[in-house]
């Protein structure tokens, strides 16, 4: 018998949103942005950023209140759109890019506790992999006991990891210089500030390297959208996603700009990661630093969580719409999807395992997981750019056009070389799509096939470019 359960609160969903997206990258982005911006670009691409994944979340809530039947996960809009086979798509690349984001979170955890404990330094030894695991298999058993159990847990991890974040806002306020902000504005940055010191950037490169960095770090904003049907009302999953948002923007503006008015673009671009902690260090002393790196121990932790909930319930919801096979869909006493839980947190096990002979095989297959979140995130758009034209709501239609042509931007500043890896993801998910039609007796069409085959050719092709040195990974 299925225990009955109360369902994730709003604040539950507004945490899982904000502990989704705030992992690492808000600890690096000031070094990261100042290596490729000076302050005034790095504000016009926040502007686009903000613009850019405003209109998802509002695609995303406009869908959710207008298609409330289509409850399948991010991917229900694809299948819409594009059928079955798009739905897998979709749901297969979502999947992918949750449980690999899983293995960084465990080496940056490992790495981060290093600073205390040096047997962990690095975060790719032995101890580091030996301890990683047992924080892979103790989140997985803390979800499986329940998915509104482990967002009440999620939702305390992510008030302690605000407070650390706080006091850095707080502490380089207080520190802000105007004249060093107006130093140089618009940028005299070089394109590599290494190798190449006497190059610079014209404003539109120093745009363009903004957005690189700053996208990655809404990956995850779909959150609530995903445990919508797991909520206790689905108006919360809407407001959650749109809070969050607003929560996240706040965050990053301020963490990577006001560092900006404490320390020069050079000194901030030097600074190694986590810079957030390295920054405080030379403000306040040791002890800031400390404090960040407790912090970001902390924000991982959450998001690691937040992460295991996910690919769980996307696999979950993509087996009960009969794209995966039926055995992915089954749920415990507590109602949660233990067969998926159990079988991504093998594979990010496996992943990390690796880390024992090279981290080659890591970097290839997270490279295959970020163009794969960014091609779900498309779908969506174009999803809501069809259903928006079909009900005549031109406010909705231009919505889902400036988020599909965000998106699009997203992809072509990843490289079309990323795109073509990932066809290579989908190899092992064919296997699982067919199985699953089989187990539904359900025909697979000629467009499905043609589809299934042309990716697989681009498969062979990019395993091809890459052996002989064409693709770098």
């Amino acid at each position: 018998m299925v225990k009955q359960q109360k369902g994730i609160s709003k604040m539950g969903l507004i945490a899982l949103v904000i502990s989704s997206s705030l992992g690492s990258g808000v600890f690096g982005i000031t070094s990261d942005l100042a290596r490729a911006a000076a302050p005034g670009p790095a504000i016009i691409a926040w502007i686009i950023v903000g613009i850019g994944f405003l209109a998802l979340v509002l695609s995303l809530n406009n869908l959710a209140a207008k298609r409330p039947d289509l409850d399948g996960g991010i991917f229900g809009y694809a299948e819409e759109t594009f059928g079955k086979l798009g739905g897998f798509i979709s749901g297969w690349g979502h999947w992918l890019s949750c449980w690999l984001g899983n293995v960084a979170f465990a080496t940056i955890m490992m790495s981060a506790i290093g600073n205390f404990l040096p047997v962990f330094e690095g975060g790719q030894n032995i101890p580091s992999i030996l301890m990683g695991t047992v924080f892979i298999w103790a989140l997985t058993l803390l979800v499986n006991n329940g998915m509104e159990s482990a967002s009440f847990v999620n939702t305390i991890i992510t008030i302690c990891k605000l407070v650390p974040l706080l006091l850095f806002l707080i502490i380089t306020a207080v520190s802000f210089k105007a004249g060093v902000f107006t130093s140089s504005f618009w940028g005299n940055v070089s394109t590599n500030l290494i190798q190449n010191p006497v190059n610079t950037a014209t404003i539109f490169e120093q745009i363009k390297g903004c957005l690189m960095v700053m996208m990655w770090v809404f990956v995850g904003i779909e959150g609530a959208s995903i445990l919508a049907n797991r909520a206790e009302k689905r108006s919360d999953a809407q407001q959650a996603t749109i809070i969050g948002l607003i929560g996240l923007l706040t965050i990053y503006i301020l963490a990577s700009l006001l560092p900006y008015g404490v320390l020069t673009q050079d000194e901030l671009a030097s600074v190694s990661q986590p810079a957030m902690a390295n920054i405080l260090r030379m403000i306040v002393g040791n002890w800031g630093a400390a404090l960040i790196n407790i912090g970001l121990i902390i924000s991982v932790l959450g998001s690691w969580l937040s992460w295991t909930m996910l690919p769980a319930e996307t696999a979950f919801l993509m087996a009960r719409d009969g794209i995966l096979p039926k055995r992915w869909g089954k749920t415990n006493i507590n109602n949660s999807p233990t067969y998926s839980l159990f079988f991504s947190a093998t594979l990010t096990n496996l992943f990390l395992l690796t880390f024992l002979i090279t981290d080659y095989a890591y970097e290839f297959a997270y490279s295959l997981a970020t163009a794969a979140i960014l091609i779900c995130y498309l779908l969506v758009a174009i999803y809501q750019i069809k259903y928006s034209y079909e009900q005549k709501d031109n406010k909705q239609l231009f919505i889902g056009v400036v988020a599909t042509a965000f998106q699009l931007i997203g992809i072509t500043l990843a490289g079309f070389s990323y795109v073509l890896m990932c066809s290579i993801a989908y190899l092992p998910g064919f296997y699982f799509f067919i199985k699953a039609c089989k187990e539904n007796n359900r025909i697979i069409n000629n467009l499905e096939k043609f589809t299934m085959v042309v990716i697989s050719m681009a498969a062979v092709l990019t395993v091809g470019l890459i052996a002989t040195g064409f693709i770098q990974v």
